[in-house]
């Protein structure tokens, strides 16, 4: 066991590193690694790698550290940033225009794969720690908070663009310039994340065992996603993309800070010190042998 959490712990703080590299080499900082990508779909990944070097990297780093201390919040909290890179890093290597558009992300390829691949075997490695426990209030909460993140996802960020790509002569520019991209997320978002947050969500309001464990790796990634898409939304309002919506970048925010507070109310227990049993032992008297 020792060994398993050393390594959970050396993956995950190169997991974080690693994150951190992708995020300077990207349009954010060096401009090293150029995405095939529109300039609103550019904006979105530079307030993705904002909130990658702020928010993800040091959840990350955080998490490896506690495992490298054998501490049992470890595989719960490195959970939620191993989800988080399977889920973006998908998009980043499959929602390029390869073909139609200017850029040098395959020559990036290898790395940007073995972070995905890296990822993956971390939420696997996490994954088989023991549940933790969780109160009433807790369980109600999160499941409560999951249904409004699905209800979100779906009615604020992908019905009313989803309803204009349907007509004859769509107007909206994320889809007019990174078709690609635009329905790599409809379908990621609305076949994987909004399943699981409904499927988990009512797990957690019928306190159903097995629902105890996503719930903490769904909030913790959805706490995160929701710092990314909060960081993306308010990038595109500061550099005035015109697909941008203030109206989006204030809801994904309030949703980003209230999925924050509730995700570390729910993890605050892992973190308490158990409380020693100060009482005496009991006296055994040894039997006579006469």
């Amino acid at each position: 066991m020792r060994t398993a959490t050393r390594l959970l712990g050396i993956g995950t703080l190169v997991l974080g590193t690693a994150v951190a590299t992708v995020a300077v080499l990207g349009p954010l900082v060096l401009n090293v690694l150029r995405y095939r990508t529109s300039p609103t779909s550019l904006n979105q990944i530079i307030g993705a790698d904002a909130a990658a070097l702020t928010v993800v990297v040091p959840v990350t780093i955080l998490a490896g550290v506690l495992a490298l201390r054998g501490h049992p919040a470890a595989p719960a909290l490195a959970l939620a940033p191993s989800i988080f890179v399977v889920y973006t890093y998908t998009q980043l290597i499959l929602g390029n225009e390869y073909l139609s558009l200017p850029g040098n992300v395959e020559r990036f390829f290898p790395l940007l794969l073995a972070v995905f691949i890296l990822a993956g075997v971390i939420a696997l490695r996490a994954w088989r720690a023991p549940s933790p426990v969780t109160s009433a209030t807790a369980d109600r909460t999160a499941g409560v908070l999951l249904l409004v993140i699905a209800a979100f996802v779906v009615l604020g960020l992908h019905l009313p663009n989803y309803l204009d790509a349907m007509r004859d002569h769509p107007t909206t520019i994320g889809y007019l310039s990174s078709p690609t991209a635009f329905w790599l997320v409809k379908f990621m978002d609305l076949g994987i994340v909004v399943p699981a947050a409904v499927t988990v969500g009512v797990g957690a309001l019928q306190r159903r065992p097995w629902a105890r464990k996503p719930v903490h790796a769904l909030l913790g990634a959805y706490t995160l996603i929701g710092a990314s898409v909060a960081g993306m939304a308010i990038t595109m309002e500061a550099r005035h993309d015109p697909d941008a919506s203030a109206v989006t970048a204030i809801g994904a925010s309030l949703l980003a800070v209230l999925l924050a507070g509730v995700t570390a109310a729910l993890y605050r227990p892992l973190f308490r010190r158990p409380v020693p049993d100060l009482r005496p032992a009991p006296i055994q008297l040894e039997e006579s042998t006469a």
